[in-house]
């Protein structure tokens, strides 16, 4: 077994169904953790510790009488900072917002607290959930490595789950900010189907592009997750009224006759070489386990990535009206400028943008034709050299758009993604590969993801 702060929700579930150990005393373990290491990690921006011993305490009571609620009941966990929390700031990385308190809780939030989830506090991330920080917020760091990357937007979720300063999180997806933090840091990242999971009471940054799901320390614990906080609300039309499965009840069948469509030049061209063999490992691995691996043939997705900045950043700013440009200068140097660029795009070049999109979705929903799910690279190499300076701001000028190959055609199709280790490169940092799904198919992409966590070792930072 790993040390406590490192076991996954699912056995710290059982010992606490069990009552071999109090919801008290595993939040109070975790606040101290938090205590003793985030000043080192800055991975939480705001820490709710007396609300958290509250809902322990709650818990408890709640499990001694005999009302055990499910395998969340009890365990402490945390959530992006533009998830709203009721009468707790909920800030989106940016100081326009730095008294933004809600009267309200989110409907992921209320759905954790439903399923007995006990609340940590917020996770730092980039302002606006973009590529930047706000310099009065702090960059969270890697555990794996402290000059790093930690993967963007929800870097704090990534963080605060590798680190075991919690026992899973909550992040969000417009462009990779779920995959990008799951394959730096080390952990499992679930970005669900489009409309999957309500985002109502989540601050946005492109409304037609987010998505909110959860990274963990195993497969089974994003299905744990998400199948909490999935679900048509009323708050939010274009929630999903699709009946949402049982994600973990099915979770061990294998993948048996599972269709894996695979293309190893996408997979494999102009990447890491050390990422490009673990991949091709972790398929060959599935097929070994029964899987069927279909060759599929996927369109160069560079072009389309290379538009993406088009549609977020314009949407952005409409995400943004109430502050954007009333109180352009409460914004950091990066996020303003992204908020900048996107002022200045037009409706002829959106729309060019969003006719790429729909092309992008056509391509791939030919793709999807004979198979069941899509192996490929989280992101297209280890976690990158990284400085303040850089991460701070000012917007850089562009990035290749094989930055975003692997995720931003995902955004745009609003397929279901799980990204999962496999593996460590030469210099000890974590490797990550995809699993891309039809839409709805959460409950199979965990089924495959599981399958092949079962093949390794789980990895975690010495810290």
């Amino acid at each position: 077994m790993p040390p406590f702060h490192f076991q996954t929700i699912s056995q710290v579930a059982e010992l606490i169904r069990s009552k071999k150990i109090s919801p008290v005393e595993v939040t109070e373990e975790m606040l101290a953790r938090i205590e003793q290491l985030d000043g080192r990690f800055k991975s939480y921006t705001t820490v709710m510790a007396d609300q958290a011993m509250a809902e322990a305490k709650q818990a408890e009571s709640e499990i001694a009488s005999g009302a055990y609620r499910g395998p969340l009941h009890g365990i402490p966990v945390a959530v992006k900072d533009l998830c709203f929390t009721k009468g707790v700031r909920t800030m989106g990385g940016s100081h326009a917002l730095a008294d933004h308190v809600p009267s309200f809780d989110g409907t992921v939030v209320a759905r954790l607290k439903a399923a007995g989830a006990v609340l940590l506090g917020k996770l730092n991330m980039t302002e606006g959930a973009m590529g930047g920080y706000n310099p009065k917020f702090d960059v969270p760091v890697n555990p794996w490595h402290p000059e790093r990357w930690a993967g963007a937007s929800s870097s704090g979720s990534g963080v605060a789950t590798a680190a075991g300063l919690c026992f899973g999180s909550l992040g969000s997806d417009t462009g990779g900010s779920i995959r990008f933090p799951a394959a730096a840091c080390g952990t499992v990242g679930l970005k669900p189907t489009w409309g999957r999971v309500s985002r109502y009471g989540v601050l946005p940054l492109a409304e037609s592009l987010d998505h909110v799901g959860p990274l963990t320390r195993s497969v089974a614990d994003a299905g744990i997750m998400l199948e909490a906080i999935a679900g048509l609300d009323g708050n939010d039309p274009t929630s999903l009224p699709d009946v949402v499965p049982g994600m973990i009840a099915g979770i061990a069948r294998g993948v048996k006759g599972v269709r894996i469509g695979f293309d190893e030049h996408y997979a494999t061209y102009d990447i890491d070489a050390e990422l490009a063999e673990a991949v091709v490992k972790g398929v060959k691995t599935l097929e070994s386990l029964g899987a069927e691996i279909v060759a599929v043939q996927v369109p160069d997705m560079d072009p389309y990535a290379a538009v993406w900045p088009t549609l977020c950043s314009a949407e952005a700013v409409f995400a943004h009206e109430a502050t954007y440009p009333s109180r352009r200068d409460d914004y950091g140097p990066w996020f303003r400028g992204w908020l900048d660029k996107g002022a200045g795009i037009t409706g002829a070049e959106y729309a060019k943008a969003n006719a790429m999109r729909a092309e992008c979705v056509g391509h791939l929903r030919r793709v999807f034709e004979g198979i069941d799910v899509l192996a490929c690279p989280s992101m297209s190499a280890p976690p990158h050299p990284v400085t303040p300076e850089i991460l701070y701001g000012p917007l850089p000028e562009g990035r290749a758009p094989k930055f975003q190959r692997f995720t931003a055609p995902f955004d745009f199709s609003g397929a279901p993604t799980l990204s999962v280790p496999c593996g460590l490169n030469g210099e000890g940092l974590p490797l990550s590969l995809q699993f891309v799904g039809r839409d709805l198919s959460e409950a199979l992409l965990c089924q495959v993801g599981y399958a092949y966590e079962q093949t390794r070792e789980s990895i975690h930072p010495q810290v």
